[in-house]
């Protein structure tokens, strides 16, 4: 009675054959996708009435895990797939709808199993996912199968799940036991649709009263081309909003680039004439803009702003350095070497006079 007590879930005892329960965790962008699972041993029992420690390499695949479905003895009397793991179900959770080697899966809570082969596997993702192992699988649960390909890698002792890929809206995971992976990627649709609509929620709440929050989420919107509109609304809403609007240097920047990206240049140029006279407009910050113009590839607007910067600031700091990164930018070498060695004898510390330095080898003095 007392090994058939220590085998029984939900007691909290030691797991069934040491396999520990283990989970992996990735985001893509603002989606979470969650894996738990149990991880068994290369090296591990026998079986249940034989708990000696034996050496099963080499006799996992095809074996231990059987090709195919198989026949387990118990359940509901067919052939399942694999559990992908050990003792209870090993889960797939993602809380939003995404791709499975292209196939839409949505968001939820999945059984993960899978059918192993000597050149394809099969990965499903099952409505059920809270019962033990894979005993009574029902096909008719399945929310999607893809296939994959295994790969030979190296050793695991303990079975894993891993993600070996990150990109900003996709990921690959795999997993991984004894010299063997099986991996497919999880990839999130209109990604920048999807930043947008957590980002509108969080603007409603308290992240939204400040102006830096508005100015935030409509210059993200400029870099990615994205929901343009409404980013307008939004740096709009920076400038001159119910309790939280300011109009200062980065406000007004912020809905010059707004607009210049909505191709709207004349309207851009304006506000960003009033940007760089108003009265919170520092050297600095002047700078900052054109650099930002600059690597946009945007030359000609980013000289106008170095340009602007110098004639109401002189020779404060970084005025040459502006001059000289727009000149160079625009292959007047001679110009911007000039600019490059005021801007060297200027640099309040060595981090800044370094880069000038760099600046002027680069212009081939």
């Amino acid at each position: 009675m007392i090994a058939l007590r220590a085998q029984q879930p939900g007691l909290g005892l030691p797991p069934s054959g040491n396999n520990q329960r283990a989970t992996v965790a990735q985001w893509i962008g603002p989606v979470k996708v969650e894996i738990d699972y149990s991880s068994p041993a290369v090296h591990g029992p026998a079986s249940q009435s034989n708990p000696a420690i034996v050496d099963r390499r080499g006799k996992i695949w095809g074996g231990l895990v059987p090709y195919g479905l198989s026949d387990q003895g118990f359940g509901n009397g067919k052939p399942t797939p694999w559990r992908a793991g050990a003792n209870e179900n090993t889960v797939f959770t993602v809380d939003h709808d995404v791709l499975i080697n292209g196939q839409r899966l949505a968001a939820g809570r999945y059984g993960l199993f899978m059918i192993p082969g000597q050149t394809e596997w099969t990965v499903i993702f099952s409505k059920k996912s809270g019962e033990w192992g894979s005993f009574f699988y029902e096909s008719a649960n399945d929310a999607l199968r893809v296939t994959a390909k295994p790969r030979n890698s190296e050793y695991r002792e303990w079975l894993a799940y891993d993600f070996v890929s990150r990109k900003p809206a996709e990921a690959t995971v795999e997993m991984q036991w004894e010299d063997l992976a099986v991996g497919w990627t999880i990839a999130v649709p209109k990604i920048e649709e999807l930043y947008v609509s957590k980002v509108r929620e969080r603007l409603h709440n308290y992240p939204g009263f400040g102006w830096q929050a508005w100015v935030s989420a409509s210059q993200w919107c400029a870099q990615q081309n994205v929901n343009l509109e409404e980013a307008l609304q939004w740096a709009d809403y920076a400038i001159k909003g119910a309790f939280i609007g300011q109009e200062n240097f980065q406000t007004l920047s912020n809905k010059a680039q707004v607009l210049a990206q909505m191709g709207r240049m004349e309207e851009s140029a304006a506000v960003a004439k009033l940007a760089i006279a108003h009265t919170t407009a520092t050297p600095v910050l002047v700078h900052q803009y054109g650099r930002q113009l600059l690597n946009s590839k945007r030359v000609k607007e980013a000289m106008a702003v170095f340009e602007a910067n110098a004639q109401r600031f002189g020779e404060q700091w970084p005025t040459h350095v502006g001059l000289a990164r727009g000149y160079a930018a625009m292959g007047e070498k001679a110009k911007a070497l000039e600019h490059a060695k005021k801007a060297r004898a200027q640099a309040p510390d060595e981090v800044n006079k370094a880069g000038m330095e760099a600046l002027i080898r680069s212009l081939g003095e």
